[in-house]
C-alpha cells in the first residue's frame, strides 16, 4: 500500500497580533428610542450598553474586514506574503455567492490564497479561531488570518424591542501562526439544533423572493414586502445559555490544562453584560478578575464581537499582552465555541 506524505504543523500555535475597525457614527440609546418603544434607562439597565456603533457613509463589511485585516497585519509585523489562507467568520455578508473572503483577501494584496467564510452567528470568531489553529498545526497553512466582520444594522428592524437596541457593526481581526509556546488551547464547542429557531431571520430567501415576484405582479393577496430582519427568543437563549455555557467554560479551562486560578482575563461574547457578569460569578472567578466589557460602547457585533473586545481591553490597559483569556463565544444555532488563549501584544495601531 502507498502511503501518502502527511504536512505537520508546529503544536505551539498563537495569537500573534490584533486589529480593529469601528464605524464612525456612534448611536446612543436615545438616538434608538427615537424609534423603539423604550428608555435610554431601561436598555442600559437590561443589556449594559450606552452606545453602539453603526456604519454610514461608505463603511461596508468589505472595507471594515480590510481595514480591520490591514491594521492585524501591520501590528503583528508579518510580511503579508506568509499568509498562508484567510478566514472571515460572518453571518451577514450580502452575497452567498461570491462569498466574502477571496475579495477580501485580494484586497489586501493576497489575491490567490485559500479563503472561505465561516458562518456560526456569535460565536463564529471562535470557530474560526479553533479552525485556523487547527489548520496550522495540520501543515496547511504557516500563518492564517481570521477576520470577524458583521453589520448587524442592514438586517435590523428597529422596531423590535428583542434585537433593535443591541446590535452593531464592526471588525476584528488576527493573525494566528507558530509561537515558541502554545498560546491557544484545543476548542471546546458545540450546537443545539433543536431549538435553532430561537434566533433566526423572520423568512427565508426563497419565501422573500417569491413574495418579491408576487408584489411586482400586484396581487392583492399579497401583503406589502418588507425588510429581512432578524428576530430572537430571548427567554428561550437565555435559558440554553444558563445550562449550556457555565459547563462549556469548564469545559474549555479543564481541556486547556491550566487550573482556573491561572485565568487572568474573561473575554465572553458582548452579548449582554448582564449575562456575562452572572457567568463570571457561576464560574467562581475572582471579582477583581478583568472582564471584558466592550459592550457598554460597542453593542453586540455578533462575530466581531470578541476580537474587537480583546483589542479594546489590550489598548486601555484593561488587559496585556501574554497575559491568559477565557474565551467563549455564543448564540445563533444555537451554538458555542471556547478557548483558553494567550492575548496577542496591544495593538501600535488601535481602532480609536
Amino acid at each position: 500500500m502507498v502511503s501518502i506524505a502527511i504536512n505537520k504543523g508546529p503544536q505551539n500555535v498563537a495569537m500573534l497580533g490584533i486589529g480593529a475597525y469601528r464605524p464612525e457614527r456612534i448611536v446612543s440609546n436615545a438616538e434608538v428610542c427615537e424609534t423603539l418603544d423604550s428608555t435610554p434607562e431601561w436598555i442600559f439597565d437590561r443589556t449594559g450598553i450606552h452606545n453602539r456603533r453603526w456604519i454610514s457613509g461608505d463603511e461596508t463589511i468589505r472595507s471594515m474586514s480590510v481595514a480591520a485585516g490591514e491594521r492585524a497585519l501591520k501590528n503583528t509585523g508579518i510580511d503579508r506574503s506568509k499568509i498562508g489562507a484567510l478566514v472571515l467568520c460572518t453571518s451577514s455578508w450580502l452575497k452567498l455567492t461570491p462569498h466574502g473572503a477571496p475579495s477580501i483577501a485580494a484586497d489586501l494584496g493576497m489575491n490567490g490564497i485559500p479563503a472561505f467564510d465561516l458562518v456560526s452567528g456569535c460565536g463564529g470568531f471562535c470557530y474560526g479561531l479553533g479552525v485556523a489553529t487547527d489548520m496550522i498545526r495540520a501543515g496547511s497553512a504557516e500563518y492564517i488570518l481570521v477576520i470577524g466582520a458583521e453589520t448587524m444594522t442592514v438586517g435590523l428592524d428597529p422596531t423590535d424591542r428583542g434585537t433593535a437596541m443591541i446590535f452593531g457593526d464592526g471588525a476584528g481581526a488576527v493573525v494566528i501562526g507558530p509561537a515558541e509556546e502554545n498560546g491557544i488551547s484545543p476548542t471546546v464547542w458545540g450546537s443545539d439544533g433543536e431549538n435553532a429557531e430561537a434566533i433566526a431571520q423572520d423568512v427565508d430567501f426563497l419565501a422573500y423572493m417569491n413574495k418579491a415576484q408576487a408584489m411586482q405582479g400586484t396581487d392583492p393577496q399579497v401583503e406589502p414586502i418588507g425588510r429581512m430582519s432578524l428576530h430572537m427568543e430571548g427567554p428561550k437563549v437565555f435559558r440554553w445559555a444558563a445550562v449550556t455555557l457555565p459547563r462549556a467554560l469548564s469545559s474549555a479551562i479543564e481541556l486547556s490544562g491550566v487550573a482556573k486560578e491561572d485565568i487572568e482575563v474573561f473575554v465572553p461574547h458582548q452579548a449582554n453584560a448582564r449575562i456575562n457578569e452572572l457567568m463570571k460569578k457561576n464560574l467562581g472567578l475572582a471579582d477583581d478578575l478583568p472582564m471584558a466589557n466592550d459592550i457598554e460602547n460597542t453593542g453586540n457585533t455578533s462575530a466581531a464581537s470578541i476580537p474587537l473586545a480583546i483589542e479594546e481591553m489590550l489598548v486601555t490597559g484593561k488587559a496585556k499582552g501574554g497575559q491568559l483569556a477565557l474565551l467563549l463565544g455564543f448564540g445563533a444555532g444555537l451554538s458555542y465555541a471556547g478557548q483558553v488563549a494567550v492575548l496577542p501584544p496591544a495593538p501600535a495601531e488601535p481602532s480609536f
